[in-house]
């Protein structure tokens, strides 16, 4: 498989031939950062970790980690530097994790987030259409984070570009810079990843370029994952101790009709309804 950008990395941790590695995905996360797959589809790379050769996790990462903050031990690397630490993180991460494949397309985020240039969209349908997965984990289109939302745009384009027997069954806009919690829990797609808690400990401590300066990403996500599961229900005990929450992109794959923004707002639309409501209700308006 040819990409735009020559230094583009296509990792293979079993050794399989890259065509036959990439046909027997099953479940692809696409990223923007090294670290996000970790962090957003750990529900996918769990599915598929215990299952041998039933279901495959393929990852890719969009943007190349070379603007990335730096302190400590990494304070004086220059960009070239990180972005081979964060490529080496990354295929370290793939291989404890037990991807099927790992492609670091090694964009810089500056033309990710450029709308005009289509390099980004063009290698990501390449590899939509030689993975076919089921089921596809991204951003949120209501993620804080600008980089992400490059991606996750794209991603969009490209699956709407594929033939409809080709595209994904199910996508999944996962939580990453601002969380889901506030999605209506009729809406929320939700992740169990109850009892793995060894394996996403080793995963995001894999990171350190970008845990060891302060910012314990680590920590974070596990102590989301556990916040969602108690915070779901307020008048039930647990019946999970991690839960990850996604948004239902699939619709968006599926009706090219569908615009992008109206969807997302629509989400937060339904949001303030509720909100609204319930004042409302206490206050006996209507």
């Amino acid at each position: 498989m040819k990409f735009h950008l020559a230094t583009a990395d296509i990792f293979i941790p079993d050794g399989t031939p890259v065509a036959d590695a990439l046909a027997r995905t099953t479940h692809l996360g696409i990223g923007a950062h090294q670290d996000d797959l970790e962090f957003m589809a750990f529900g996918g790379i769990i599915e598929c970790f215990h299952h041998g050769d039933a279901q495959w996790f393929t990852g890719v990462t969009c943007t190349n980690g070379g603007g990335s903050a730096r302190t400590g031990e990494y304070a004086a690397f220059s960009d070239e530097q990180m972005r081979a630490v964060r490529r080496g993180e990354q295929r370290q991460a793939a291989v404890a994790g037990r991807y099927g494949a790992m492609i670091q397309l090694d964009y810089p985020s500056s033309v990710a987030k450029d709308p005009a240039d289509s390099r980004l969209r063009e290698d990501l349908r390449s590899i939509l259409a030689a993975t076919q997965p089921r089921i596809v984990y991204t951003h949120n289109p209501a993620d804080k984070h600008a980089t992400h939302i490059a991606v996750v745009v794209p991603v969009i384009e490209a699956i709407r570009s594929l033939p409809r027997d080709q595209r994904p069954a199910a996508v999944h806009g996962c939580e990453v810079w601002r969380d889901l919690d506030w999605l209506p829990d009729a809406e929320k797609v939700v992740h169990d990843v109850s009892g793995h808690d060894h394996l996403a400990v080793e995963l995001n401590g894999i990171f350190k370029s970008q845990i060891s300066g302060g910012k314990r990403y680590d920590l974070a996500v596990l102590g989301r994952r556990r916040a969602n599961a108690t915070f779901i229900a307020s008048h039930a005990t647990d019946k999970s101790d991690a839960l990850a929450f996604a948004m239902d992109l699939t619709p968006l794959a599926h009706d090219d009709s569908l615009d992008i923004v109206a969807y997302v707002t629509g989400f937060i639309d339904r949001f303030r309804a509720d909100v609204a409501g319930k004042v409302h209700a206490r206050l006996g308006k209507h």
